[in-house]
């Protein structure tokens, strides 16, 4: 319905300008950004196939990781496409509702992502420091009600931020200097005041994200006691062991995340060229390594892509 009912001054098209200053070698930079979408889609395929096939692989952890494999391709398939369109078709524009499912998606995929890393954290934490009770604690109920809560609180967080746009008139300049939609650079075209969608676009989903990385680091505080308590060098490298994919993980989603978010709010020194080159990667580099980084440190997948692709090989 907000889709439907947006005022004539939002009527128009946008115009994405892709890298600014760099327009020149924007069909030579579009081929590794191609090249990475693709690999993040066939891992991120692949990972899910043998999820759903093996059934050695129905534990809650995962599942939890399917999920995560959903959310990133989710995430690529939103900014990529778009954006190899404006470096090879020049095909620019891009109508307000389109703009505005972008912006959704780009910024939910972002929050779910942060959720889903935090629930394989309080996995991780259960098989580690309760493992006789995994089972009876994340039953397929437990996880269908955190995977709703999960998805229900991302989905109400960036909400508002689609009726925060739609209310603002933009008569002025309608050219965005981005390869794709997001929230505070579609408001700062507009022509009123605004401040509030600086203060929630910016407070609301960073404090959330805040959360999830306080109740990670709460878990995983937990997750090495337990560990270093175990009586043998051996059981305590199994423990690290389950653990050191997740790690990973979290480190390239929320190393490069919070990097991008301090530059833009104190790095004035640096040039808008690279904060829009670092924001196209971020939406593509780690939806490509998560299923690589999963498949080479997680021993189940590690054995099912190699049985997968050895039968491919013997047809």
């Amino acid at each position: 319905m907000v889709l439907l009912n947006l005022s004539r001054d939002n009527a128009g098209p946008f115009i994405l300008v892709g890298i600014p200053g760099l327009e020149q070698a924007h069909v030579w930079i579009g081929i590794p950004f191609c090249v990475i979408y693709i690999v993040a889609i066939v891992g991120n395929c692949i990972l899910l196939y043998l999820i759903l096939v093996k059934r050695s692989l129905h534990e809650p952890m995962f599942f939890f990781l399917s999920m995560l494999a959903i959310t990133d391709l989710t995430l690529s398939t939103v900014g990529v496409p778009k954006t190899l369109s404006i470096f090879w078709l020049g095909a620019r524009e891009i109508t307000f509702p389109g703009c505005l499912t972008q912006v959704f998606f780009l910024h939910y995929s972002f929050v779910l992502d942060s959720a889903i890393l935090m629930a394989m954290a309080f996995d991780r934490y259960v098989a580690i420091c309760s493992p006789l009770r995994y089972n009876t604690i994340l039953t397929p109920k437990t996880i269908i009600k955190i995977v709703v809560g999960i998805s229900f609180r991302s989905f109400c967080i960036i909400l508002p931020v689609v009726f925060l746009l739609t209310r603002l008139p933009f008569c002025r300049t309608r050219i965005i200097p981005h390869t794709y939609c997001e929230h505070i650079g579609v408001a700062r075209l507009a022509c009123v005041d605004i401040s509030i969608n600086i203060w929630y676009g910016f407070c609301v989903p960073i404090m959330t994200v805040i959360s999830d990385v306080i109740l990670i680091a709460v878990s995983y505080t937990l997750i090495l006691c337990a560990v270093f308590r175990l009586p043998s060098q051996e059981a305590r490298q199994k423990a690290l062991g389950t653990c050191g994919s997740h790690v990973c993980v979290i480190l390239m989603f929320y190393t490069p995340a919070f990097f991008s978010i301090l530059a833009h709010r104190f790095g004035h020194n640096v040039s808008h060229t690279f904060h829009i080159m670092f924001a196209n990667l971020y939406i593509v580099i780690p939806p490509a390594l998560n299923p690589i980084v999963y498949g080479v440190k997680t021993k189940q997948i590690r054995e099912k892509v190699i049985i997968l692709f050895s039968i491919k090989g013997t047809l």
